[in-house]
């Protein structure tokens, strides 16, 4: 679905798909389910809507994007239990799954449109304007070039989504918030509260003492699945990763120099101007400007801003020379001095008299300052290249039997032992088992495989390698005596005594309030009272607890309540003590905001609708085993 481009342009898709469409992920997987496993097809198969095919492939490629985008979002890698946990699969899945069927409808309908109307289109998205504010042909193809993406294969995404958001259009019209539902919807969201409120914590519960051991053996016995060994797996693994590789190899100067000329480009600055026009209709009216300009008392800038200017002016800015359009104001522009003016120049959309202010040079970064990353790009290419030879020998090889460790050793790859691995990555001693390598997603792989069976390998995070694995043994999940985890059970019964404790003490200190101040209550518990002015239901002041808010906006104004906080030794209790909702002007950008929103929720529940008798009528499968497979989980 032009993910990239979505990404670099922003808007070329329209709010009514990105907003509308995409925004149906999770209703997508509720009405399409996931519980239909396919026959008859492939392993190169994922999913299928009536014809229409979504491929192992198509969404590998889409689940890795969706993933890097995450990572580098949060920063750090993401395990595959977590990103299964999060659902990030289905949530992918469900949206193409969408897609697929309204692009089987688009085809059963028979819908099309005219190539000038996409021509059209394209002319006129920003994303392709260049510095005059037109369609710019150079733009337009360096966007499509750096994202990989044909003029063809380009045109043919645009015109499918233009349908998707006809279809859509026709399906919610001009969907329109009714008055009652702007105001709920501002009262929900806009509303302020003031309260007083007493957090209540460990230190107003007193001191607990040592449980018994006959206490403590009870509490124990009742809860030994909280502290059980998790299971263990021994597993050989083989890391084949390009930047391992790349770390390896020496690059000489002479080879890095002749990237460095070949791609010059990538480190020169062009030489950027001030450049300044005004258009004219003719020669004759360009002239008799610049003899106006050259008046002791008129400057260039004074002439385009006066009322007698004759031509339409457009300031470009600082800008370098493959930025202006015309060939003809370029070349006349980057020939002159600075601070001067052109004679008429016989331009593409008239005659132009030219002013060019300040001049910034060329700059080149020397190849001593880019050596470094030059030689480090230059090696991990030639590591990619060298990535899928390997990777292709060990896969020949496995073709002819033996064990991992035997198969690498031929290939000249080094095969890890993990003595101890658990379904989080962890070893016996709790801490994150460091032979692993980053981003691959092996875990559930390694807990989904056969003891001594062989495996198909993982592929890398970023693509840039496979990761090759052989469960060697397992140690089952076990009971751990009280004795080896006697320091947690302790810690285990202090917090839920605290727990314990502090709920009835919320609920006595709540009477209380009730009865007299928050300060005097806050007093006899040995606690400080706190005062808020205007707390919102969507987000939180000085140490409020988050979780409390539900609880705060479900109480009526003079209401006394209390909630847990963000963990069970956690507690507050409050009095509302003020209730406001601000009045909204049906005409301000707020009402605008909500009026918006919730029409795309009505128009949320149209298309949801309508997607579910696409399914009743196209039908949908799911190939579970395929989907496994790209994720990393288990094919059972």
């Amino acid at each position: 679905m032009l993910r990239g481009i979505q990404n670099a342009t922003r808007n070329w898709l329209g709010r009514l798909i990105t907003g509308t469409l995409l925004g149906l992920i999770a209703i997508s997987f509720a009405v399409w389910g996931i519980g239909d496993i396919f026959r008859g097809f492939g392993t190169s198969t994922v999913a299928k809507v009536g014809s229409t095919e979504i491929g192992v492939e198509r969404f590998r490629q889409s689940y890795n994007e969706q993933m890097q985008r995450l990572i580098r979002q949060v920063g750090k890698p993401i395990p595959a239990d977590q990103a299964r946990a999060l659902g990030l699969h289905r949530q992918l899945l469900g949206q193409m799954i969408a897609e697929a069927a309204l692009e089987e409808n688009i085809r059963q309908l028979g819908l099309n449109l005219p190539n000038e109307l996409i021509a059209q289109q394209i002319r006129n998205d920003p994303s392709f304007r260049g510095i005059s504010g037109q369609f710019d042909p150079n733009r337009f193809a360096a966007i499509l070039r750096e994202l990989g993406y044909t003029e063809a294969r380009y045109v043919a995404e645009r015109r499918k989504q233009i349908l998707q958001q006809e279809i859509i259009r026709s399906l919610a019209g001009e969907m329109k918030a009714p008055d009652i539902a702007i105001d709920a919807q501002n009262r929900y969201v806009n509303e302020l509260r003031a309260l007083d409120y007493i957090a209540l914590g460990p230190d107003q519960v007193g001191e607990i003492k040592d449980p018994t051991p006959e206490e403590l053996t009870k509490f124990y016995d009742e809860r030994k699945n909280l502290f059980r060994a998790p299971e263990f797996r021994k597993v050989d693994i083989v890391t084949l990763s390009a930047e391992a590789l790349a770390k390896a190899m020496t690059i000489s100067d002479e080879d890095a120099k002749k990237a460095y000329a070949a791609e010059r480009a990538k480190y020169v600055t062009p030489e950027r101007r001030a450049v300044h026009q005004i258009v004219f209709p003719n020669e004759a009216d360009a002239r008799e400007a610049l003899e106006k300009i050259k008046q002791p008392d008129m400057t260039f800038d004074k002439y385009a801003a006066s009322a007698e200017r004759k031509g339409s002016e457009i300031n470009l800015g600082m800008v370098p020379k493959s930025q202006i359009l015309d060939p003809a104001v370029a070349d006349a522009a980057f020939a002159l001095q600075p601070d001067s003016n052109s004679e008429p120049v016989k331009g593409r959309f008239g005659t132009v008299l030219i002013h060019v202010g300040k001049v910034e040079p060329e700059t080149v970064r020397p190849f001593e300052d880019v050596a470094p990353d030059l030689k480090r790009d230059l090696a991990l290419a030639r590591a990619r290249t060298q990535v899928r030879s390997l990777y292709d020998k060990l896969e020949d090889e496995r073709g002819g039997g033996g064990t991992l460790s035997e198969l690498a050793k031929k290939v000249g790859l080094t095969v890890q032992t993990i003595n101890a691995v658990d379904r989080s990555g962890r070893g016996p001693d709790g801490n994150p088992v460091s032979q692993l390598p980053d981003g691959a997603n092996l875990f559930s792989a390694i807990f989904g495989a056969e003891v001594g069976m062989e495996n198909d390998p993982v592929q890398l995070a970023k693509g840039d390698g496979y990761v090759w694995y052989e469960v060697a043994a397992t140690t089952p999940s076990r009971e751990r005596p009280l004795d080896d985890v006697r320091d947690r059970v302790i810690e285990r019964w202090r917090n839920d005594q605290v727990a314990t404790r502090l709920k009835e003490l919320a609920k006595e200190t709540v009477e209380k309030v009730k009865a007299t101040s928050i300060a005097d209550a806050a007093a006899a518990i040995g606690a400080k009272p706190h005062f808020i002015v205007a707390l919102r239901r969507d987000r939180t002041q000085g140490d409020f607890p988050a979780t409390a808010l539900d609880a705060v906006f479900q109480t009526p104004k003079d209401g006394v309540g209390s909630a847990q906080g963000a963990n069970a030794t956690e507690w507050v209790v409050f009095r509302v003590t003020g209730v406001t909702v601000p009045a909204i002007d049906p005409n301000s950008p707020d009402a605008k905001r909500i009026r918006d929103g919730l029409a795309s929720m009505f128009t949320e529940d149209v298309v949801a609708q309508y997607l579910a008798n696409l399914q009743s009528t196209l039908g949908a499968t799911i190939n579970e085993g395929a989907l496994n497979q790209v994720i990393g989980g288990t094919t059972n």
